[in-house]
């Protein structure tokens, strides 16, 4: 158990060059892609012009390795990208400077890598959040990092030596959210390990936390122990904040909980998500919210439902369902939403199919279904300009539109040099101009 606050970088005495870098960063304009699906968590970009197109040879404005192994998402706040990786045995967090060639302004660590444990994962799996002043990372060690923009850090906590330990079969995925001036994360998993032993804990094996940002404090923390069977128990997805009503919406263990951003107190619940009480129904993809509607997907990309929030609140359980369907969702890709469409990229057996539905009944509008392949998906998809841009395992971006039409069709199919298994991170755009894709090995920006 530790709360380490820092007065001085941590790492290596900064270059001049990196020091002038420095004095440029802390006048940096508010964070343009503070999370992994964005400002809203909605996998929407900002108005702009963006690329439709591009190859390895051609509308690549630069391209920088990426040191060690990792699937986290970058997040950008001004000129400068975010994202972690194990490096050399450490949590590593690494700064990009976007605007000069995409070189390495800085790098810091927060405690010792703990390496993945399936062919897609890594110890870097959960991505970094950023609020223009402060950007934070959270690593399957259980560990929780606070830095500057300038990679100064300020404090930095382990959640597993506090709470206890993690009993997940497999490798940690959900991202911390920011809401009002805290940092929430949560932890949903068995109570026991996978062996059956039991684990070293304080408290609730299942849970949700929050800490302040600026001191890393804890400002609460509510247990999430649903009683779901053996796996299902076990969830990988983010916490959504609607910040507009102060609410957390949380998707795992067969249940959707909505939560107070206040003191984390459960408002209300939607369970028999898994009515036959699989024992397997671990789940991966994140819930959406558009308004008063939390969008989720659950059973291994095989269904998918839409809740209203007030009704959940308002103790209305499964009749605040507004629409299910049972014949179509994804398994790890978390879906978009834009202009009351709810756009869902397949995969497993749905591999390749994109559903555009209508948010207010669940009715489907449109359906596009990419060449047959053996390359599976599980980047989220993000909605700029009209299009779809689906980023598969092998470093590929597909472009389908216009969304607002009635049958879009595939505009341009994107390859890039580093096409080795497995690209898991999402895609990021940039000033208006570009996209930023983390592959395998490489950060990519793409654009004129």
């Amino acid at each position: 158990m530790r709360l380490t606050r820092f007065l001085s970088f941590s790492t290596a005495a900064l270059s001049a060059a990196t020091l002038c870098c420095v004095a440029t960063l802390q006048a940096a304009p508010p964070a343009s892609w503070p999370q992994w699906r964005g400002p809203n968590q909605d996998g929407v970009a900002p108005a702009g012009t963006y690329p439709a197109e591009w190859a390895e040879d051609a509308g690549v404005r630069w391209k920088q390795p990426v040191e060690g192994r990792g699937g986290s998402t970058p997040v950008i706040a001004g000129d400068l990208a975010f994202l972690t990786s194990g490096i050399d045995g450490n949590n590593s967090l690494l700064a990009f400077q976007l605007n000069e060639g995409g070189k390495v302004a800085w790098k810091t660590e927060f405690g010792e890598d703990t390496k993945g444990k399936h062919k897609k994962g890594s110890g870097s799996n959960p991505s970094p959040v950023t609020d223009g002043e402060f950007v934070f990372a959270y690593y399957r060690s259980g560990d929780l990092g606070c830095a500057r923009l300038n990679g100064e850090q300020v404090w930095h906590i382990n959640l597993q030596e506090r709470y206890g330990d993690d009993t997940l079969w497999w490798d940690l995925g959900s991202s911390p959210t920011l809401i009002d001036n805290l940092i929430v994360i949560a932890v949903m998993q068995s109570p026991e390990k996978k062996d059956g032993s039991a684990a070293n804990r304080t408290g609730d094996a299942s849970y949700l936390v929050a800490f302040n940002r600026k001191t890393g404090e804890e400002a609460w923390k509510v247990s999430r122990e649903l009683g779901a069977p053996s796996e299902a128990a076990q969830s990988y997805t983010t916490p959504i904040a609607v910040e507009d009503q102060g609410l957390i919406a949380v998707m795992g263990a067969d249940h959707l909980t909505i939560h107070s951003a206040k003191d984390g107190h459960e408002l209300g619940r939607v369970g028999g998500f898994n009515p036959g009480q699989d024992q397997y129904f671990r789940s991966i993809s994140s819930p959406v919210v558009a308004g008063d509607i939390v969008v989720c997907p659950y059973a291994r990309g095989e269904t998918i439902t839409a809740c209203k929030i007030s009704d959940v609140i308002a103790g209305k359980g499964r009749d605040s369902i507004v629409w299910e369907r049972d014949d179509l969702g994804s398994d790890v890709p978390t879906p978009a939403i834009e202009d009351g469409r709810v756009y869902v990229a397949g995969d497993k057996k749905r591999r390749g199919i994109i559903t555009a539905l209508d948010l207010k009944t669940g009715k489907t509008i449109w359906e596009y279904e990419l060449d047959k392949s053996r390359i599976d998906f599980s980047s989220s998809p993000l909605v700029a300009q009209d299009h779809l841009y689906i980023t598969a395992e092998n470093g590929t971006t597909f472009v389908v539109g216009p969304l607002s039409g009635t049958e879009p069709r595939l505009v341009s199919t994107n390859p890039v040099g580093d096409d080795a298994q497995f690209t898991v991170s999402s895609m990021v755009p940039y000033n208006g101009t570009a996209l930023l894709q983390r592959t395998r090995n490489m950060l990519y920006l793409f654009g004129k």
